[in-house]
């Protein structure tokens, strides 16, 4: 399509100008503009998913704008309700960047990075800071891998403790447990008894990532949602009705 039919058919469904960019677009919804992106994939439908990074439209290679836009109009109301529950999410859980100043969320305090130049590398924690030492603290890839690796060794020693206490209140071994990074789910339990834990739970307040260790735990018993399971649920962890409506407020830590 020529540029300027194209912006004409643009302008025509309510779309504000893409600034160049053929994936990232704005759409105007009611009084909001709405930022979005298009990724065309061999699909038959047109998806619209919303997240942590915004808008995303998954549509057919050969869907034409027009059906885009119809679309999101269609489903304006709900683009808007999920965007407004994303901007209360928090978004500070590991650093966009790893540099001085940036912010990371600890067991549920959201402390400032800090780096320092060492022989050896080592982290340390307190009420304030994540500090990395580092023999390259100008190097930010080495830094962000050094700090992740240590979060998921982190999680892992965190979370053995909550698995290993709880399994001992069904009267059940403690089950071998996985660090998974799953971008959906906090937790999973199959029929073998093995229990996989979000490596980012170590981001969530204790009593959050205890409740997730709970969810699961009581799936060793019952692998459903019945009231049976929820039950014992109950009795693993009092506030878990709190605790899953908290759960929310994190969800961006799945994407991190």
């Amino acid at each position: 399509m020529r540029s300027g039919m194209r912006s004409a058919v643009l302008r025509a469904i309510g779309w504000v100008d893409d600034a160049g960019d053929t994936s990232l677009h704005r759409i105007a919804l009611g009084t909001d503009i709405v930022e979005f992106r298009v990724v065309r994939a061999c699909r038959r439908s047109i998806g619209i998913r919303i997240g942590v990074a915004g808008v995303t439209v998954r549509a057919p290679r050969g869907a034409p704008l027009r059906a885009i836009a119809a679309a999101l109009r269609t489903h304006a109301p709900w683009v808007q309700e999920k965007l407004a529950v994303w901007r209360t999410r928090r978004r500070d859980i590991v650093p966009a960047r790893w540099i001085p100043g940036a912010p990371i969320a600890y067991r549920g305090r959201t402390l400032s990075l800090d780096l320092a130049p060492a022989r050896r590398r080592n982290i340390l924690v307190d009420r304030a800071a994540f500090s990395i030492a580092h023999p390259r603290p100008d190097d930010e890839p080495a830094v962000a891998a050094y700090g992740r690796a240590w979060l998921r060794r982190e999680a892992l020693r965190v979370l053995s403790p909550e698995v290993a206490d709880l399994a001992r209140r069904i009267d059940a071994p403690a089950p071998p447990i996985k660090l998974s990074s799953a971008r959906s789910r906090w937790g999973s339990c199959n029929s073998r008894g093995e229990i996989r834990l979000n490596a980012r739970l170590v981001h969530l307040p204790p009593e959050l990532a205890r409740y997730v260790v709970a969810h699961e735990i009581a799936h060793l018993v019952h692998l459903d949602h019945s009231p049976r399971f929820w039950a014992l649920v109950a009795t693993l962890h009092e506030r878990h009705r709190e605790a899953r409506h908290e759960l929310a407020q994190w969800a961006a830590a799945l994407e991190a």
